[in-house]
């Protein structure tokens, strides 16, 4: 049975930092891509970042780019987004997921991924 739970939301001022981990069990964490996706209140999942099972390719959505990181430790199933500079609008919950493709697109459009997580809430204050 596939299990994924992610970790670290919490509430944080505006221009501050938090970092999430997503950790994965009941399947083979290294031949999966991970991807960190969120929802907003009202509006649809969207793409956040994900990262290839050797981590040499990466995605970021436009909104995000220079301020998050995706990272992940296969020996530890673990994957992480480091979130710097954080802004109101990213106020959301945060919901980790896993793909055994790599695409920019699916990772966009939040389709292609099997297994994922509960969520995490992410509340940013202005």
């Amino acid at each position: 049975q596939v299990q994924v739970v992610e970790s670290g939301g919490d509430l944080v001022q505006a221009g501050g930092s938090l970092s999430l981990s997503c950790t994965a069990s009941g399947l083979t964490f290294a031949d999966y891509t991970m991807g960190w996706f969120r929802q907003a209140s009202g509006k649809e999942r969207e793409g956040v970042s994900c990262i290839s099972w050797s981590g040499d390719d990466t995605y970021y959505a436009d909104s995000v780019k220079g301020r998050f990181t995706i990272s992940r430790d296969n020996a530890k199933n673990t994957l992480y987004l480091q979130m710097n500079s954080l802004k109101p609008e990213d106020t959301a919950m945060y919901y980790c997921a896993a793909s055994p493709y790599f695409s920019s697109a699916y990772c966009r459009s939040a389709r292609g991924f099997d297994y994922w997580g509960q969520g995490t809430q992410v509340t940013v204050s202005s």
